[in-house]
């Protein structure tokens, strides 16, 4: 799960297989807990799939993270970050 606050910070919670919470880890999360990736940066929407996940910052960059299989992150590769 993912939730943006009003202030554009991330914070997910639930299983981490794969990467998919954005911790840099796939440690699972009980509870929320703050993406530190986006320190700094204001995150200005959301998009949560099944296996992999999308943040657009209010300066229009684009972040994916979660399962990569045939290269749906956009990373250009096939593997999972």
């Amino acid at each position: 799960s993912l939730a943006l606050t009003a202030d554009g910070a991330v914070w997910s919670w639930g299983c981490g297989w794969t990467g998919l919470l954005g911790h840099g880890d796939q440690q699972d999360q009980l509870l929320p807990k703050k993406v530190e990736a986006f320190a700094g940066r204001r995150v200005v929407t959301l998009s949560a799939g099944e296996d992999h996940s999308l943040a657009l910052a209010a300066d229009g960059a684009v972040f994916t993270w979660g399962l990569g299989e045939s290269g749906c992150l956009g990373h250009g590769e096939d593997l999972s970050n």
